[in-house]
């Protein structure tokens, strides 16, 4: 919601980018000056810390879409020298409340004639400009005076919400885990993060963003979670995945293997003869836990080829090449390459 004090911020100049800026270069600028200016990097330094929520405040603003075409309008009203009169009639004042909106919305003509749109506070003092506001910018609710118009809620404001990262182990993004953050005020912030959260991913912190006024929520603190790459598995959605090494004998002849999982417990699966090399496997449930079910374990084979052999194992693969008798696996392959 628009506030008066924003007619007093510059956050163009606080963010030190032109009106114009685009996205990538509030945000880029943004980055810039919060390192700077974070308090963790100027410890007991309270200038700094002040420069770090004005430029935190600067950039929510400016990172809204919405806000900004809001903020945008109320600085041009500043700059052009607005003054607010209740006005009144036979009022002569020139620049007062009632022109302002009157060109605004259509109305209004110069002295002399026409018809215009007068605003009345109904006790002929001096409208509030926060009421001003939050109707020109999406407020609503009962008119000055009572019929509908220019009037949004006042009260205390919600304070700025807060990003920030953390990085997780791939077992404990799949497991869940319980991290501690630091904060800009020199204090921690303790939260679990709930199992099978995936890189990338954000979660939204109820009531640990920055702190709002008197009597209004702290804003939210979004945390973006970056996981670690594992050495054996991998993830696909919610199922795990795992290449599975079996000799040629074992693919030829099938037999039953062990299959590592990621909480340590390894589970027998069964090799079918004649099993080729990458067909997957599937184990029930070894995946990552949801609340009432969990994804499975892929383990896809691979099949080893020596890089030695004996002369007695050397002996037995030539024999085996002999009795296939000359079968080229390939030739399907060129039937089909012709179609």
């Amino acid at each position: 919601m628009a506030s008066q004090d924003w007619f007093e911020k510059d956050f163009y100049a606080i963010l030190g980018v032109p009106q114009d800026a685009d996205e990538a270069a509030i945000k880029k600028a943004y980055r810039k000056l919060a390192r700077k200016h974070h308090p963790d990097q100027n410890p007991g330094d309270t200038a700094a810390e002040q420069r770090f929520k004005d430029v935190g405040e600067a950039h929510s603003v400016l990172s809204d879409p919405e806000k900004r075409r809001e903020y945008d309008a109320i600085r041009q009203m500043a700059r052009g020298g607005a003054r607010f009169t209740a006005g009144g009639p036979g009022g002569a004042s020139t620049g007062g409340f009632e022109d302002i909106f009157s060109s605004m919305f259509g109305g209004g003509a110069g002295p002399g004639g026409g018809t215009r749109v007068r605003y009345s506070t109904g006790g002929g003092g001096q409208p509030d400009l926060e009421d001003i506001l939050g109707g020109m910018f999406g407020g609503g609710g009962p008119a000055y005076g009572g019929g509908t118009g220019f009037r949004a809620p006042t009260g205390p404001r919600k304070g700025a919400d807060l990003t920030a990262r953390t990085t997780l182990s791939f077992r404990d993004a799949v497991n869940g885990a319980t991290v501690t953050l630091g904060t800009s005020s020199g204090g921690q912030i303790t939260t679990r993060i709930p199992a099978g959260v995936k890189d990338g991913q954000k979660i939204r912190l109820r009531g640990k963003g920055q702190p709002g006024d008197s009597g209004a929520p702290a804003g939210d603190l979004i945390l973006t979670i970056t996981v670690e790459k594992h050495p054996v598995f991998g993830r696909e959605g919610d199922n795990l995945t795992v290449d599975l090494p079996v000799t040629f004998a074992e693919a030829a002849l099938g037999a039953t293997v062990s299959v590592p999982t990621l909480d340590g417990e390894p589970v027998k699966v069964r090799i079918a003869p004649g099993t080729p090399s990458g067909r997957v496997l599937r184990v029930k449930g070894r995946g990552v836990p949801r609340k009432d079910s969990a994804g499975d374990l892929m383990a896809k084979v691979a099949i080893v080829v020596p890089q030695r052999l004996s002369d007695e194992a050397k002996a037995a693969v030539e024999t085996l090449r002999e009795l296939d008798g000359g079968h080229d696996p390939r030739a399907e392959l060129f039937d089909k390459a012709r179609r």
